[in-house]
């Protein structure tokens, strides 16, 4: 008994535009979990630095990911905003994010000073801000710029807005009457300046759920594949 092989053209064309999309989708998950081993390492690298002052960060915005920085200054509370939708230990709350007066600047920067829980009721969250100047120790976050919102960013003459459900460093700037630095930083979770919980994300911690995403999407090409081939082998009778 003899077999060919006679793909009919439609079936083929399907079957490479579905394979093309799963090796798509596999290959951006590989290449998410390559971008977290990356941040990850540029983390640890980080934690074995000494901390600079903000005077010495004056490089490209990428390459200050996780440096550890140290500077004084005085809590603006006035201008505090709670970032809405942030999740610790499987609990809904927010992060308390308050900007800083730079000690001999007019210069402000937002420092992330943790997580605080959500109240079921919505009600406004009420948080204790330390005053006078103070010892800042943490690391640089550089925050999200591509996502999507229907919030109209708030003028410096409207009621400020406390709760923000994303942070857009420059809609806040937009809000706010003093000039503000381009990146976020995370309050060391030693650091006695006002801080709550501060049980930071690593980077590592998704990059197997990326890898296992990418594998899963491969297998799913290449299982498509073999059933294409299968389904294609048909016998012939010998003339």
């Amino acid at each position: 008994m003899n077999y060919s092989f006679k793909p009919s053209i439609w079936k083929t064309a399907a079957t490479i535009v579905v394979m093309a999309i799963c090796i798509k989708l596999g290959s951006w998950q590989y290449y998410k979990a390559e971008a977290k081993l990356a941040l990850q390492k540029q983390l640890e690298h980080g934690l074995y630095e000494a901390p600079v002052t903000l005077q010495e960060t004056a490089h490209d915005i990428e390459h200050l990911r996780y440096k550890r920085v140290k500077f004084y200054g005085t809590y603006e509370p006035r201008y505090q905003m709670f970032l809405d939708n942030q999740v610790n230990s499987a609990v809904i709350g927010y992060h308390v994010l308050t900007p800083l007066k730079l000690m001999g600047s007019q210069q402000y920067v937002l420092v992330n000073r943790g997580w605080i829980k959500g109240d079921l009721n919505r009600q406004m969250p009420h948080v204790n801000t330390p005053e006078g100047q103070l010892e800042i120790e943490g690391d640089i976050s550089i925050p999200l710029t591509n996502f999507f919102t229907l919030e109209s960013p708030p003028s410096v003459n409207d009621t400020w807005q406390q709760v923000w459900q994303h942070l857009d460093i420059q809609r806040y700037e937009k809000s706010v009457p003093f000039k503000i630095k381009p990146f976020i930083v995370r309050l060391n979770a030693k650091s006695t300046a006002g801080g709550f919980d501060r049980n930071w994300p690593l980077p590592s911690e998704r990059i197997s759920t990326h890898l296992g995403y990418a594998f899963q999407w491969f297998g799913f090409a290449l299982t498509l594949l073999v059933i294409y081939i299968v389904l294609n082998i048909k016998k012939t009778d010998p003339e």
